[in-house]
């Protein structure tokens, strides 16, 4: 029906390039209504979090001025999803409507979403944009989703076969100007009093055109990263979690273009290898949620629900979020999640570890943490990387897995350079006492200006004491697993 437009509704892909939906829509010869709704509103739909907010603000606003150059106009709704697009087809009375396909519990709002249109005589089209390869493409020998990644990793690179590049649009038609939208503004997404976030913007540039600028440059330092992507005083991570989170550049894209890296020889193999597995467990993270919705919400091995988690004192809670904990690893990775919006993997592991393990509280007390202060705070990556870590989730190596904050600092940060960065009160302690500052004698604190107890605390707790109490409760917990040769 060329006479009436299509609708194309972005979500959780806000880019014009390599957007298979905008280009079907693009492609269909019917006048393109692009539209956002904000909802969260819908039963299934888990409301993002503060730096996640700031980050949508920024990326809509850099969408819409990119419609705008090429003549179109972004059009937002806010509320239930379902009504909010129903009222815009009747607004608009388009004949089709195009989405990109969700895989978590969201999806069950698409398929009533997709009833309701098809009933009332409106074509629905949805389209994969945020995903290696679709989780009901990814089945096991047995039939049922996969619970370990590396053979998961396996059949993923056997089974992916990249659609062709979705070019960008290059005009649309011009959008009724009667037609309502929301003000951004009136979303109120982006914090006021307090505004916490200039840190974050000095970290991070939301938006398509940063994305690519974002993976050009690390491509092209990409050397070394298998090895100094575990290093948090190096430069060595893409940072691209955050753009890929709300789809300003697609995994599909960032395949092709390392691939291209390495074939032209510009890259090692092993590091484009190393970076390319990451993407994957992306995609398992995906296809986890996928297969139990409730992941965010319960351990993915349901017989650790009934496990001995502690409360927390209130007091140590708020020194693990604060960056206070005595341990000077989990303070800075603490610290750097707060002030910036992100924190380097490697030291997500540590921190989790030490909320879970040291402190045996629950690993949904830190899921919702870091969904609240994370730019990248994704529904299947932030609670598959929290039950990893707590031994709860899809992983061969269960409950035995307690990180040692010290060795841990002292392994991926051996001169203590991304301690001083972001716990400035021990800069001046030797590298040998960074990351242990209750061993350095009186001299040596007093000569770097630590007073422990005063200008840095001292631990919160015992690891070993709080090691060998976490082993025999999740000893408990884990019924059936031997400790045998696993205590290191």
């Amino acid at each position: 029906m060329p006479d009436r437009p299509t609708l194309f509704w972005f979500r959780d892909d806000l880019r014009l390039a390599d957007n298979p939906g905008l280009a079907a829509a693009q492609g269909s010869g019917q006048p393109v209504i692009l539209a956002y709704i904000l909802d969260d509103l819908s039963p299934g739909v888990r409301p993002i979090g503060a730096a996640s907010r700031w980050w949508l603000d920024k990326s809509l606003r850099a969408l819409g001025e990119r419609i705008a150059a090429k003549g179109g106009r972004l059009i937002l709704r806010r509320g239930a999803a379902r009504t909010e697009l129903a009222n815009l087809v009747v607004e608009t009375n388009a004949s089709a409507v195009r989405w990109s396909r969700r895989y978590g519990p969201a999806r069950e709002i698409d398929a009533r979403i997709e009833a309701d249109m098809t009933a009332g005589g409106v074509r629905v089209e949805t389209f994969n944009a945020s995903l290696l390869v679709e989780p009901v493409q990814m089945t096991a020998a047995s039939g049922a989703g996969y619970k370990v990644f590396t053979p998961f990793w396996r059949a993923l690179q056997a089974r992916i076969d990249l659609s062709p590049h979705a070019i960008e649009p290059g005009k649309f038609a011009t959008t009724d100007p009667s037609l309502r939208s929301d003000a951004l503004d009136s979303w109120e997404l982006h914090p006021v009093n307090p505004d916490w976030s200039a840190s974050i913007a000095e970290a991070f540039e939301p938006g398509e055109l940063a994305a690519r600028r974002r993976l050009r440059t690390f491509l092209g330092t990409i050397d070394g990263y298998a090895e100094s992507r575990n290093r948090p005083d190096l430069s060595g991570v893409s940072r691209l979690s955050p753009h890929l989170r709300f789809g300003e550049i697609g995994p599909a894209d960032v395949w092709r273009a390392a691939k291209a890296a390495e074939e032209a020889e510009n890259a090692d193999p092993a590091d484009i290898a190393k970076f390319l597995s990451e993407l994957g467990w992306r995609d398992f993270s995906h296809h986890l949620l996928y297969h139990d919705p409730e992941m965010s919400r319960l351990c993915w091995r349901r017989d650790f629900e009934d496990m001995a988690w502690r409360t927390p004192a209130p007091a140590d809670l708020s020194a693990w979020k604060e960056g206070r904990t005595g341990y000077p690893i989990v303070d800075a990775g603490m610290r750097q999640l707060w002030a910036t919006g992100w924190m380097h993997n490697r030291v997500r592991m540590i921190t989790a570890s030490f909320l879970t393990k040291d402190l045996l509280a629950h690993w949904r007390i830190g899921e919702e943490w870091f969904w609240d202060t994370l730019v990248d705070a994704d529904e299947a990556n932030n609670a598959a990387g929290w039950q990893w870590v707590a031994g709860t989730g899809a992983d061969a190596s269960p409950y035995f897995r307690v990180f040692n904050p010290s060795l841990q600092g002292e392994t991926f940060d051996p001169e203590g350079e991304y301690v001083r960065s972001w716990v400035p009160e021990l800069a001046g302690l030797p590298s040998k006492f960074i990351h242990r500052p209750w061993e350095a004698s009186a001299p040596v604190l007093a000569q770097a200006g630590v007073e422990l107890g005063a200008t840095y605390p001292r631990p919160i707790i015992d690891h070993a004491f709080a090691r060998r109490r976490a082993l025999g409760v999740y000893g408990v917990a884990g019924k059936g697993f031997s400790l045998e040769g696993k205590l290191h």
